[in-house]
């Protein structure tokens, strides 16, 4: 409008309805100025593609970067991080071990997950948790919901009890494969070792222990609540 039809800049940012401001403001690249965080986003969502914003938030703080979380928001949604993904879990490749079998008390422990339901209905979750050399039941606990911060709060309780083992072996559900639980294994020296998906033979102990509890426990009586 300025330069083919000689109207001034007052009179065509106002029929524009545009800012002069933003009229004189260069233009820029927001990916560029942006880069560094696009990079820790995707390094992250590589990673764990089914997080949501906040934790992706509150990992890059963990790391030490000090952006604002407007900031990370307003790329996580230029990125188009925001949509519907679906994405298939990817677990890193499992090496094919045989059943180590330990020489001596608290040594190996093996952990799993079982689920039942209450007399009304409503579904609840066991976590069972073994002695491997003593086959000695070390922990079960019931509830709704098991999330992995209620499972290093077991593990804890255990410590202070008995001591920990050098290693827990679990398979690759989702509590299992928790942030949570890995720091509190790396800050107490204990390994979690995971086994093959879809191979529960391969944590032969705790099955043994579960297909006990299942017809000698939860079988043979009516739960009515959990407490």
């Amino acid at each position: 409008m300025h330069e083919a039809h000689g109207v001034s800049l007052i009179r065509g940012c106002t029929a524009l309805k545009l800012a002069r401001s933003a009229y004189y403001h260069p233009p820029h690249d927001w990916q560029t100025r942006d880069q560094a965080v696009i990079d820790a986003l995707n390094e992250l969502v590589g990673t764990h593609p089914r997080w949501g914003v906040w934790k992706y938030i509150a990992r890059l703080r963990a790391l030490g970067h000090a952006w604002n979380h407007k900031r990370i928001y307003r790329i996580y949604r230029q990125l188009g991080l925001n949509q519907p993904r679906r994405t298939k879990r990817r677990l890193p490749k499992r090496p094919s071990l045989p059943v180590f079998v330990p020489e001596g008390p608290n040594e190996v422990w093996s952990a799993d997950f079982m689920s039942d339901a209450l007399y009304h209905g409503s579904r609840f979750r066991t976590f069972n948790l073994i002695d491997d050399f003593s086959l000695e039941a070390l922990a079960i606990e019931m509830d709704t919901s098991l999330r992995a911060e209620r499972i290093v709060r077991v593990l804890e309780r255990l410590n202070v009890e008995r001591g920990l083992p050098h290693m827990i072996r679990v398979d690759n559900g989702p509590e299992f494969l928790a942030q949570a639980l890995h720091d509190w294994g790396n800050a107490n020296r204990v390994l979690i070792y995971h086994i093959q998906p879809r191979r529960p033979t391969q944590n032969a102990f705790i099955e043994r222990f579960n297909r006990t509890y299942r017809n000698e426990v939860l079988a043979l009586y009516l739960c009515f609540g959990v407490w």
